[in-house]
C-alpha cells in the first residue's frame, strides 16, 4: 500500500511538473519570435514525452502486480526464505543456487509467464533490477499472448 501512495504522490507532482512546463511552452510560443516558437514546441514535446513514458511504467506495474497475485492465488511464487546479510540484501551464494534453478525452469518451458515471472523475481533478489524487468516484461508479455 505504501509503495502506491509514493507512486501516486509522485504522479501528481509530475502532473503539476508537466502542466507547468506545458504552459511555459505555450507562453514561449506566443512571443512570435522563431526562437520562442521553436523552444517552446520543445518544451511542450517533454512533458508528453514523460507521460508516455508514466503511463507506459504504469501500466507495466499493473501487469506485473495482476500476474504475480495470480501466481500467488495458484501458490506458484516461491517461498522468500533465502539466507540474507547484516544488511537485509541476500547472500550471493543463496541467490545464486535460487536464480539457477529458475533459469533451468524458464529454458525448460520457455513459454511460461510463471517460470518468467519467477526469474525476475531470482533476478530481483540477486540485485540485477534491469534483467528482472526484462524477464518481468517478458512474462507479461507472454501472459497477454495466452489471453
Amino acid at each position: 500500500m505504501r509503495t502506491k501512495v509514493v507512486v501516486a504522490v509522485s504522479c501528481a507532482a509530475l502532473l503539476f511538473y508537466f502542466v507547468l512546463l506545458g504552459r511555459l511552452g505555450v507562453d514561449l510560443i506566443g512571443t512570435g519570435r522563431w526562437a520562442g516558437v521553436l523552444l517552446g514546441a520543445a518544451v511542450i514535446v517533454l512533458p508528453l514525452v514523460g507521460a508516455w513514458a508514466v503511463v507506459r511504467e504504469l501500466m507495466f506495474g499493473r501487469a506485473t502486480e495482476r500476474l504475480g497475485r495470480e501466481l500467488a492465488e495458484r501458490g506458484e511464487l516461491p517461498e522468500d526464505d533465502l539466507e540474507r546479510t547484516a544488511t537485509g540484501r541476500v547472500d550471493r551464494a543463496a541467490g545464486q543456487e535460487v536464480f539457477e534453478r529458475h533459469r533451468a525452469e524458464v529454458e525448460a518451458a520457455p513459454d511460461d509467464p510463471g517460470a518468467w515471472y519467477r526469474l525476475a523475481l531470482a533476478y530481483d533478489a540477486a540485485g540485477d533490477r534491469r534483467r528482472g524487468r526484462a524477464a518481468a516484461r517478458h512474462a507479461v508479455k507472454l501472459r497477454a499472448g495466452r489471453g
